[in-house]
């Protein structure tokens, strides 16, 4: 069994109830993050997940939303005694500017800091992020304002697909990374450059024949969940639900 654990759910604004969008894939043995916003350590202790169990963080793409987390979630890991290498897996570009991020700390002046190691995703369709027991990880270039990756997570376990839009418009890459997924989760900022509409996730899920789709990326002040949901419906025939902070979706 595996889960999705979304740690928040909201867009580049925060509300009082939902933190910037993250999320958390928890397989049998590994636990890994996609994007790293809001108080990464403190949501992995309130979704009941040890996050000394963290293997790896992948970024999406350099926004403030998605990546300023970083360096509370190392202080907090170094500061709970963490000894076992942290991978992060990124776009080049992602990597050098996270890099140049965390140095402002300093990390390596802490006493018995434990190794950041640093992975390369190639900006090309189905490059490969990261096999290990649980999930066998692939990327995708979408169209978002800056270089982003989309992801496609096969659990080793059950074969079953999850795949994530990241923050992107609707695209031929992401509908390869869709296609046939259990689970597709995708964001719901709204119709405009570099984003998508509730409606356009809906119609994309119903193209690639998805089985369940998670909106998150949204503001829920501004759009009520159920308003979502109704507009996804409108094209897709399947489950469709407006995730809230620390939902869980078994795939």
């Amino acid at each position: 069994m595996a889960e999705a654990v979304l740690l928040g759910t909201a867009r580049a604004l925060p509300t009082p109830d939902q933190e910037n969008t993250y999320i958390a894939l928890v397989g049998t043995e590994h636990i890994e993050l996609i994007d790293c916003a809001g108080s990464p350590y403190r949501q992995l202790l309130i979704a009941g997940l040890d996050p000394n169990r963290l293997d790896s963080v992948i970024l999406t793409h350099f926004h403030p939303d998605h990546v300023y987390g970083l360096p509370a979630l190392i202080l907090s890991l170094w500061l709970a005694g963490r000894r076992s290498p942290l991978e992060f897996y990124a776009t080049a570009d992602t990597i050098a500017y996270s890099r140049a991020l965390l140095a402002l700390f300093h990390p390596e002046q802490w006493p018995a800091m434990f190794t950041l190691d640093y992975h390369v995703i190639a900006m090309e369709p189905g490059c490969r992020v990261l096999t290990n027991s649980d999930f066998e990880i692939t990327a995708a270039p979408v169209q978002h304002i800056v270089p982003t990756i989309g992801l496609r997570v096969l659990n080793r376990i059950s074969g079953a697909v999850l795949a994530y839009s990241a923050d992107t418009e609707p695209c031929p890459n992401l509908r390869r990374l869709a296609t046939h997924a259990h689970l597709l989760i995708h964001e719901a900022t709204g119709a405009r450059k570099g984003h998508s509409s509730a409606a356009q996730a809906g119609q994309l899920a119903q193209e690639v024949g998805a089985q369940k789709l998670v909106l998150v990326h949204y503001d829920a002040r501004e759009t009520p969940p159920a308003v979502l949901e109704q507009e996804a419906r409108r094209a897709f025939t399947g489950p469709v639900v407006a995730g809230r902070d620390l939902d869980r979706f078994v795939w």
